[in-house]
């Protein structure tokens, strides 16, 4: 069977150096090629693929990070234009703002051309230029937002596009582990500040006092490396604080740990702690903006919520978590029904009705007398 060419999806990204977002694009991508559709992922700032694609996704990088250059993003811009000239008709789909606001640039007067959907990952709420941004999400036909909270925050001209769709979840083979957890608590994400790993190792701080012989280890890579490792010399933990990196097989190397836990100060949905709620593992998240904890975890039926920037509360529900196993288990075997309600198959396609609903709309009000 022949790949289909006819409706081309393009993946806008800066860049797929390992993360939420990247994950999300390479499952989506992965389960569209397998369906012979055609897909490319367009790079427009780097030219990294952390994670394994499927042989029929194309890659195409258009150039590194501007640096804030205003003619490098100018022949970004350029170099968009050609590419969509030379797939006229595809359905573009940005999965960041300046791709989507790159992409408006780059089609300008022929937009009617292309199906144009931008997926919101993050909280609207955090971002620094909105003006610019809602000027590019105006134009397209369809926002997808992850939560309800992050469509409403949108004005109405863009809100009235919106769809929320949750991340997808693929945790291949790995099973639920029911043996007796390590005595490991697990984050996973970017070493940034929206994480708030600070928090986490100031709650660990207070907690591994009580409790010896637990570590910390962190998934994940980013700026704030060595400000962590130095923090975690500063409260004496260094030595049951490991930092991991990036991870391919982020579910096997987690799924017996203790239990997960998200610092974030804000947050679209994180995928990782999606994943980890999946496998059935015991789940502590901060109840952070823009909805997407509380949308997936009831407190105390499938995972614990604790208030955002709050220590001593996420190390009292670490420590609840370690003294009540029972909990835990509980907990666990409730989060596990995620897995299938979350499936790629399901979210990819709510993805392709989204956008096709809305585009047969518009064409039957256009052809209206």
């Amino acid at each position: 069977m022949k790949t289909d060419t006819s409706k081309k999806i393009v993946f806008v990204i800066p860049d797929m150096p390992g993360g939420g977002t990247e994950r999300v694009v390479a499952l989506l991508a992965n389960e569209y090629a397998g369906r012979r559709i055609a897909v490319t992922i367009l790079l427009f700032a780097g030219h990294q693929t952390a994670y394994p694609l499927h042989p029929g996704v194309e890659v195409v990088c258009l150039g590194e990070p501007s640096g804030g250059k205003v003619m490098e993003r100018l022949a970004r811009i350029r170099r968009m234009r050609e590419y969509y000239r030379q797939n006229k008709g595809c359905r573009i789909w940005a999965f960041s703002v300046m791709g989507a606001v790159f992409s408006a640039a780059a089609v300008g007067l022929h937009r009617k051309e292309y199906e144009f959907l931008v997926s919101e990952r993050n909280d609207p709420n955090r971002y620094d230029h909105p003006f610019i941004r809602n000027l590019a999400y105006r134009t397209a036909d369809r926002i997808v937002c992850q939560t309800k909270d992050a469509a409403d925050s949108f004005p109405k001209a863009i809100r009235c596009k919106a769809r929320v769709i949750p991340n997808p979840v693929e945790i291949g083979e790995t099973e639920r582990w029911q043996g007796e957890r390590e005595k490991r608590i697990v984050a996973v994400g970017r070493l940034e500040e929206q994480k708030n790993h600070k928090l986490l190792l100031q709650a660990f701080a207070h907690f591994v006092r009580q409790y010896p012989g637990y570590s910390l280890e962190l998934y994940g890579q980013g700026a704030l490396e060595e400000e962590l490792h130095a923090l975690a010399r500063k409260l004496s933990i260094d030595t049951c604080v490991v930092f991991r990196g990036f991870s391919r097989h982020i579910g096997e190397d987690i799924r017996k740990a203790a239990m997960y836990v998200l610092s974030s100060d804000y947050e679209g949905i994180s995928n990782s702690m999606l994943e980890a709620l999946a496998l059935g593992m015991p789940v502590i998240a901060t109840d952070c903006p823009c909805g997407g904890s509380r949308t997936y975890i009831q407190d105390n039926v499938n995972g614990l919520l604790v208030p955002t920037g709050d220590d001593k509360a996420l190390a009292a529900a670490i420590k609840r978590l370690a003294e009540d196993k029972d909990l835990g288990i509980r907990l666990g075997e409730e989060a596990a029904k995620l897995k299938e309600q979350l499936s790629v198959a399901k979210i990819a396609e709510r993805f392709l009705c989204s956008c096709n609903s809305h585009i047969q709309k518009g064409d039957a009000e256009r052809q209206k007398p």
